[in-house]
């Protein structure tokens, strides 16, 4: 058993490390988050990398610009908004804070093009359990051409509501499950380009994940198959 007193200090060192802007399409982050304050719950299943969102703020928008995370989850994108003196708003159709207002994603409460970042983390499948709602995109198996349909509900409400000019990012994985893969970025890709311009796709590599161990190694190999290695990070922007 892990000593509780090293994965204590393991935690608390992640806490104060700094962020470094990337420069390429290759992201690793070892850590949930970074910094003295903790951003989000890193016991909320597929909670937010920190560095992610940290990252598309820094590069995309300026102090005081808007930014809306309509999946908010634990809350990562607010907690790093506004440590960025950004103005944020976060919805999710489970609120678990009280920050965090309970909105469908597919109807969002904003005027047509008032903000300038759009981030999105969300389910890739019903692959595991993201919400008790029973309306819930995570329900819906990704094999099931119902879940395309509902994200693509949520991608036009995210371009009705984007600024011209203004930035999308979005993380999404893909799935293998029962010996069948999925490609699920490349799917979601394709809906994302019937409305947005592409501006880059990011390759943003999975720690801490429950099939990062000896046994699902063992397995892959024994079975012949690849287990999730990364995530797309896929950044769109609504053209001017």
């Amino acid at each position: 058993m892990p000593d509780a007193g090293a994965q204590e200090e393991r935690i608390d060192e992640n806490h104060r490390r700094d962020f470094t802007p990337e420069t390429t399409t290759l992201w690793d982050y070892p850590y949930q988050s970074y910094g003295e304050k903790k951003k989000g719950d890193n016991r909320f299943s597929g909670v937010t990398p920190a560095f992610v969102v940290r990252h598309l703020i820094w590069r995309h928008t300026e102090p005081g610009d808007v930014v809306v995370d309509c999946m908010a989850g634990s809350g990562t994108t607010i907690d790093v908004a506004r440590e960025e003196n950004r103005r944020v708003i976060g919805y999710d159709i489970a609120a678990i804070r009280s920050d965090i207002i309970q909105n469908d994603a597919r109807s969002l409460p904003l005027e047509d093009e008032c903000v300038d970042l759009h981030f999105v983390d969300s389910p890739y499948s019903d692959n595991i359990h993201y919400s008790n709602h029973p309306d819930c995109i995570g329900k819906i198996p990704c094999e099931d051409e119902r879940f395309f349909v509902e994200l693509e509900k949520v991608v036009k409400e995210i371009h009705r509501t984007l600024k011209k000019g203004g930035i999308l990012g979005w993380l999404i994985a893909d799935q293998y499950r029962k010996r069948k893969f999925t490609p699920v970025g490349f799917r979601l890709f394709e809906v994302l380009a019937r409305h947005f311009e592409p501006v880059d796709i990011v390759s943003v590599r999975i720690h801490n994940q429950r099939t990062n161990n000896e046994l699902w190694q063992r397995r892959a190999l024994k079975y012949n198959f690849y287990l999730r290695g990364f995530k797309y990070l896929l950044i769109m922007r609504k053209v001017e």
